[in-house]
């Protein structure tokens, strides 16, 4: 039976949202938290393993060291106090992808705490978002359920489990309950996630990609009355794991509770899952709060000592941080806000920095991955990243514009081909036969032609009227296929009109 929701706009009208994300960023380190296990994505079902990460009696856990840097570096970039004492905690409960039926993480004492993080909404907005801790824990394993849809366990046969997946290092991010952002809390959500993509990318300690995983979050959200101060009860949609889901969960969820709310009833607090075939969140299991967990310190870890030199040391390698990245090419590039901000909505910043890297021009890149190439990606619903074409490509149709050996047209041609699988754009422009034409004398009785047939924009012309030129230009691309460039057209036009 389908929820009874309330209309959004109302819903915000009537009451303010408050919400948190916790959200869990895999780290790139070359084996797992506390075992030596290899990890790679996509590898073969239960092959990097080690008695460790199989919870195997017996088996004791060594700290990764790289993690720790890694987590010490995203709580500088996120302006969080590093306590010099963090500890690790036992977090108990049960699931199947669980070995050890308990797993590490941090409690009371974790190594971050107490930051924030400035984002920039669409429209150049500001909004600061309060973190209360950026903790270190491993991740489970991964459950497969078969014979149900899309995976789900409802109507499954049976499930598997693999457990490449248990170990592998995380850091969960956990804001603090974020208020005042009234109707707009769910563009809020996506423009935080998708900063705290960009800082880890930038930093090198995660690849950040939520379609493998990388990236997923819990999305808490609680509703009260206008003008009220104490928190709603709210509920908490768990592994969240797209950016579009992360805001379908918070308005389908802020309309879900609304319309209960309004009614006299009250929510219950509870983990809820994001089904995407139907945009809807279905409740789980009823969730109170730490206490269920059974928190207590690992009796086989020691506290971590972190240091301020430690600290101190790790700083000096920091990157420069995305905001101010995206500040200096702005600047660069000559671009206005508006400009850089359509880039950056487009998620296509890196890979326009990567086509001037490689020696188009920062207006000529934006134009192709804005342009033609958004609207292909839109049409195959695909990300720009995810298309068969590279910057490297885009900078070489960009080249072979520049040099004269395609006109406008016939690049689209070419970026098409290229789209299309074809080859590289020296190869589609191969096989094509995709070539301006530059002989004078070809040009010549084109453009002879066009004026014969055209009599009266040839007078207009003769007298200095240079508005009709696109009738002529007009009539030569089509005598020359397209292949003609028409700045040289124009020149040779005015030249016959002086002569």
């Amino acid at each position: 039976m389908a929820e009874k929701l309330m209309k959004y706009s109302d819903a915000v009208k009537e009451f303010d949202p408050v919400f948190g994300l916790e959200t869990h960023v895999e780290l790139c380190t070359q084996t797992k938290l506390f075992c030596p296990a290899h990890e790679e994505f996509g590898a073969e079902p239960n092959t990097e393993l080690t008695p460790v990460s199989l919870g195997l009696p017996g088996s004791l856990p060594v700290v990764n060291k790289t993690a720790v840097d890694f987590a010490i570096k995203l709580g500088l970039a996120l302006h969080c106090q590093i306590n010099e004492w963090s500890q690790f905690a036992r977090k108990n409960y049960f699931y199947p992808d669980m070995p050890r039926d308990y797993q590490i993480s941090q409690f009371d004492k974790p190594t971050n705490g107490n930051g924030y993080l400035d984002i920039e909404l669409d429209d150049g907005t500001p909004f600061r978002v309060p973190i209360e801790r950026a903790h270190i824990e491993d991740d489970a394993g991964k459950n497969t359920h078969v014979g149900g849809a899309d995976g789900r366990i409802e109507g499954a046969d049976h499930s598997l489990v693999d457990y490449n997946r248990a170990g592998v290092p995380l850091i969960e991010i956990v804001t603090k309950p974020v208020e005042g952002g009234g109707d707009r809390v769910p563009e809020i959500a996506d423009a935080y996630m998708r900063a705290i993509r960009d800082i880890v990318r930038a930093l090198g300690i995660s690849h950040g990609r939520m379609e493998q995983g990388n990236m997923r979050a819990d999305v808490n959200i609680s509703l009260r009355k206008k003008g009220e101060t104490k928190l709603g009860t709210r509920s908490e949609t768990k592994n969240v794991n797209t950016f579009r889901g992360i805001k379908k969960t918070l308005q389908y969820e802020i309309r879900r509770q609304a319309a209960i709310l309004d009614e006299g009833g009250e929510i219950l607090q509870e983990t809820r899952h994001w089904d995407e075939a139907t945009q809807t969140t279905a409740g789980g299991r009823v969730k109170s709060d730490a206490n269920d967990y059974r928190y207590f310190p690992d009796p086989d870890l020691v506290m971590l000592h972190i240091t301020q030199d430690h600290i101190d040391e790790i700083a000096k390698t920091m990157p420069e941080m995305p905001r101010e990245h995206r500040a200096r090419l702005q600047s660069e590039w000559k671009l206005s806000d508006l400009e850089m901000r359509d880039i950056i909505n487009a998620d296509a910043l890196d890979l326009v920095e990567e086509t001037v890297k490689d020696g188009a021009s920062a207006a000529g890149a934006r134009k192709w991955w804005l342009g033609e190439i958004s609207r292909v990606a839109n049409e195959r619903s695909l990300s720009l990243e995810e298309l068969p074409i590279t910057p490297a490509d885009v900078a070489e149709v960009e080249k072979l514009v520049a040099d004269g050996k395609l006109n406008d047209k016939l690049a689209k041609q070419t970026v098409t081909g290229v789209l299309a699988g074809e080859g590289t754009p020296d190869e589609v422009v191969k096989k094509h036969g995709y070539q301006v034409v530059s002989d004078d004398g070809a040009l010549d009785k084109a453009i002879d032609d066009a004026l014969a047939a055209n009599p009266d924009v040839a007078e207009k012309l003769k007298s200095g009227n240079m508005k009709p030129m696109g009738a002529i230009i007009g009539a030569v691309m089509r005598a020359t296929h397209g292949q003609a460039d028409a700045k040289a057209v124009s020149a040779l036009v005015i030249k016959k009109m002086k002569g």
